[in-house]
């Protein structure tokens, strides 16, 4: 029998560049995706500004008392979900909603099966029963202004926000939906107003996102730091918000 042996060819100079490249660029692509580098994206002042513009301001009334002050719910906040649209979104509020409960720190948030236990109600209609909505449920009173394609109004007082709801269309495609549900949601639990310049945010109308942003993750979890209190003006959030910003930098990811 004869047995052939053919020595293995020594890898030549540019298959060993390519080999280092390759690894380098794997190695490129997982410091991209760390933690750390992602919340490298936002400078602290651009955390700040980005928390001044959300929740200092009403996107309807902007001289109003409101606006200059912080805006929250102090305790738990008790969701439920009045659907009557013909399309059924109720389990895709319910996971939205879950997902920010585990998102932000400091937030208790859930659904509920009763109107009587909740004090944010999410009314999921078809855009032919918008208008009756507001005005019937939300406002009740038949003068009521309707604007937007999708809406949320809350109630506050000295302790914070007392009642929210919120307006979604369903039958107008996904990407309504989900772009109203994710804003108004949000904005109901108190950075309610929307600003051109926030690229990386769901709080600008002018932008396409449709997801609980990287940038609105950390505005959420500043809110809801102890530190920050309803009623607060921007004075004194400035005398905390760096330590705040300390802490929400470790737990946002």
């Amino acid at each position: 029998m004869f047995t052939a042996h053919t020595p293995r060819s020594q890898p030549s100079a540019n298959a060993d560049l390519a080999r280092v490249i390759g690894v380098l660029a794997i190695a490129l692509l997982v410091w991209i995706a760390s933690p750390a580098v992602a919340q490298s994206r936002f400078s602290d002042a651009a955390l700040a500004d980005g928390f001044y513009r959300t929740v200092f301001g009403l996107e309807y009334e902007a001289g109003s008392r409101g606006a200059s002050v912080v805006k929250k719910f102090v305790g738990p906040v008790r969701l439920y979900v009045d659907h009557r649209s013909r399309i059924d979104r109720r389990r895709a509020v319910e996971r939205f909603v879950g997902s920010v409960n585990r998102a932000v720190r400091g937030l208790d948030l859930r659904v509920v099966d009763s109107p009587l236990e909740a004090n944010f109600t999410v009314y999921v209609v078809d855009r032919a029963q918008y208008a009756q909505v507001i005005q019937d449920d939300v406002y009740n009173s038949s003068r009521a202004e309707v604007r937007g394609r999708c809406m949320v109004r809350v109630l506050t007082g000295q302790g914070g926000i007392s009642q929210a709801q919120a307006v979604i269309v369903s039958d107008e495609g996904d990407f309504l939906f989900n772009r109203c549900m994710v804003e108004e949601v949000l904005q109901g639990l108190g950075p309610l107003n929307d600003d051109p310049t926030l690229t990386a945010s769901v709080f600008n109308d002018q932008s396409q996102h449709t997801r609980f942003m990287l940038h609105d993750r950390y505005v959420l979890n500043m809110l809801y730091h102890p530190r920050i209190q309803p009623g607060m003006r921007r004075d004194d959030v400035d005398r905390v918000l760096r330590m705040v910003l300390g802490d929400v930098r470790a737990w946002v990811r």
